[in-house]
């Protein structure tokens, strides 16, 4: 009996994939292990198995083609078995499958955000071409930028070739080519942001006509990159104006001055060029004639005083400096909008005596391989802390709730661009030493953007530690689609009351973000109360 192979969901944010090729074709026959095809995700490229046997009877989707999860790309059966019935209609919407139109023509309805939706027929049966997308390298990836090419029209790509850098939420990736031929097209050019699945290139054969292939997007062909050199004209050198002190000239060298401060001025005879203007860049208005003294020097400093009150005449000059978003910080802007404004955050903070652990610490770098930090120890605390209640590890996916049995912990580290959050996996698993070398490894990595998309997606839970800073205490927002968040302060000495007697000590504050809808506070405070005993008395670890 014939079995349909459905596009299966290959990770936790898959919701569709591409068919980067197939490695069997119609008439094959399959054995089950069988690689079919390789399919590209929104996280990788992988393989897709085949758990049956038999013949290839039928192929649904053609190789680049995008695939919703669960819908039909092939089906294998007995050779010659009726299969009529299992395909799917012709009706059936193009957003779940793609199936190839045998005339060669495919009819795409593009949808517009200024106009009604319009449908175009072309012909595409005679151009050897591919269009190259953006493809979506992490979960919460909308758009990339161009951040380098490394390959410009008219250049040889074969598959594997590395065409530029992409800048994403997260980090800068390769973009590779799964085809071979001729860079025929560029679409935007580097440090531009492309839109994920928006067209970036086309690749093929030379002198095929690619703009057909554009022509499905419903857009005007931008001026591509020639395939010889353009003439690149440079404008002559302006000739720079002289600025002296707060001064600002205008191109015909005047003093930059509003109508009514240079009519006051000549009124007063007051040489503008003395003036320093507080106004919008350096502007002189009318409040600057007024209180000008024409008897002290602009680089002197000048009090007027009245009484016991001293008035400074001395003008700063304003400066600012537009700072273009980076994709990093577009995305932490959304993501964490969205989960403040739709999660309801409540708090929960715990002080905890820090004394036991600094000597933990200390008696277990003695002997460690290598050097254990207290956020180390406390990530370990954590993990065996989550392990006992296991309601705070979830995640809130709006129509449905997911508790986890394994524990990734989420270490948010601070990079020039923003933060990324890299993911130690398996935490409650890994001794003290495993997990301070995955962690000094990751941060490094996320630092320099070299993480691979796996080691930045599918933590359960999230803890962010600015006691490095001397922060005491803060309240972090939640990491969606986390149910929590630990925020860790600093360790300070403290005065620490016990049994009636007040001794020194050292104290550390930590705060829970907890996402209401899916951890309530007696869980919330269920699990600190097992943190704060753990950290207190570290050899409740090793049970």
């Amino acid at each position: 009996m014939a079995e349909v192979i459905k596009m299966p969901k290959m990770s936790d944010t898959m919701t569709e994939g591409v068919i980067s090729s197939w490695l069997k074709k119609e008439g094959d026959e399959i054995v089950s292990g069988d690689v079919l095809a390789e399919v590209e995700t929104d996280k990788a490229t992988m393989e897709l198995e085949s758990y049956e046997d038999g013949t290839l009877l039928f192929i649904g989707v053609p190789e680049k083609a995008t695939v919703a999860v669960d819908a039909v790309i092939a089906i294998i059966g007995d050779k010659g078995e009726d299969i009529e019935s299992l395909i799917p209609s012709s009706t059936q919407s193009k957003s779940e499958f793609l199936l190839p139109d045998p005339s060669g023509e495919t009819e795409v309805t593009v949808n517009s955000d200024i106009e009604q939706a319009k449908t175009s027929t072309v012909n595409l049966s005679n151009i050897e071409a591919t269009v190259l997308r953006m493809p979506k390298m992490s979960d919460t990836m909308t758009e990339g930028v161009i951040a380098k090419w490394l390959m410009k029209v008219g250049d040889q790509v074969s598959s594997g070739d590395i065409l530029a850098e992409v800048e994403t939420d997260k980090a800068t990736m390769e973009l590779e080519s799964y085809d071979d031929g001729i860079l025929l097209y560029t679409a935007v050019s580097a440090g531009s942001a492309v839109e994920v699945d928006g067209i970036i290139a086309i690749i093929g054969e030379e002198n095929a006509d690619f703009e057909a292939l554009l022509q499905l997007e419903n857009r005007e062909l931008p001026k591509a990159e020639s395939l010889v050199a353009d003439t690149v004209s440079v404008p002559a050198k302006v000739k720079e104006s002289s600025v002296s002190g707060n001064k600002e000239f205008t191109s015909n060298d005047r003093v930059k001055a509003s109508p009514l401060a240079k009519k006051m001025a000549q009124d007063k005879g007051i040489d503008l060029s003395s003036i320093p203007g507080s106004g919008d860049g350096g502007r002189i208005v009318k409040k600057d004639i007024e209180t000008f003294d024409s008897s002290v020097s602009t680089t002197t400093p000048a009090v007027t005083t009245s009484g016991n009150y001293v008035k400074s005449t001395i003008m700063g000059a304003e400066s600012s400096e537009d700072i273009s978003l980076t994709q990093m910080r577009k995305v932490i802007a959304s993501r964490l909008s969205a989960s403040k404004f739709s999660a309801p955050h409540f708090y929960l903070t715990v002080e905890i005596n820090m004394d036991k652990a600094i000597a933990a610490r200390v008696s277990v770098n003695e002997v460690s391989p290598v050097k254990i930090s207290f956020n180390d120890i406390v990530l370990k605390s954590v993990a065996s802390s989550i392990r006992q209640h296991p309601d705070v590890n979830v995640s809130w996916l709006e129509d449905k709730m997911q508790k986890h049995q394994h524990i990734h912990i989420g270490v948010a580290v601070a990079i020039p661009d923003g933060l990324v959050v890299p993911v130690v996996k398996f935490v409650d698993t890994k001794s003290l030493a495993h997990i301070s070398e995955e962690v000094k490894d990751l941060a490094q990595r996320a630092i320099s953007k070299k993480l691979a998309p796996e080691e930045f997606t599918g933590n359960t839970f999230s803890i962010s530690n600015l006691g490095m800073f001397g922060v005491e205490e803060f309240t972090a927002i939640i990491n969606p689609p986390n149910a929590c968040i630990l925020a860790i302060g600093s360790i300070k000495e403290s005065v620490i009351v016990k049994d009636g007697i007040i001794s020194p000590g050292h104290t550390m504050k930590v705060t829970l973000s907890c996402d209401h809808r899916a951890v309530d506070g007696a869980v919330g405070a269920a699990f600190l109360k097992s943190l704060k005993s753990m950290l207190e008395d570290p050899v409740r670890m090793l049970v």
